[in-house]
């Protein structure tokens, strides 16, 4: 993991961590996938949906993503603290596509504010092809991904959460 291109995102949730950290341990995946595609794609796949425009041009794969644990710190000393420990690859052809791993961590900020912040790596595709191509424009790919990933699981958690 140390040879990536390290990535970090926030957004916040104006609902309680409570409520936020239930939603997403209960079904991590079914927010994601709810968060990243429309109602009618959301039917036809398992898959989550990662989208950018960049420099007029869009780029979008079906991911796959897989939760590999969650652990939560409950120290009453300390502040409360979720980690959902995250990877993703492009569903079909993930070898044309990075491979990211990553933590999500959600934490309350106040009573009625939660913050989720992502903190990743990835690692280009293609070796030495795949590293020319990130340090030209797939580096900026990845970070409006990522930050478009946070923002749509943000919202979409905003807006479903009562």
């Amino acid at each position: 993991m140390a040879s990536g291109r390290e990535l970090r995102f926030y957004d916040y949730v104006n609902h309680s961590y409570d409520q936020v950290r239930d939603a997403l341990k209960q079904n991590a995946l079914t927010v994601f996938q709810s968060a990243t595609k429309t109602a009618a794609s959301r039917a036809e796949s398992i898959a989550s949906e990662l989208h950018v425009d960049f420099r007029g041009f869009a780029v979008k794969t079906d991911i796959k993503i897989s939760v590999t644990s969650i652990e939560e710190k409950l120290d009453p000393a300390s502040t409360p603290v979720t980690r959902l420990r995250l990877e993703w690859e492009a569903a079909a052809m993930p070898r044309l596509f990075p491979l990211m791993t990553g933590e999500l961590a959600v934490y309350p900020l106040t009573k009625t504010e939660t913050q989720l912040d992502f903190s990743g790596v990835y690692e280009p595709p293609l070796g030495a092809l795949g590293k020319t191509v990130n340090a030209i424009a797939g580096h900026r790919i990845a970070e409006v991904s990522v930050h478009r990933f946070v923002s749509d699981v943000a919202a979409y958690l905003r807006h479903t959460l009562r």
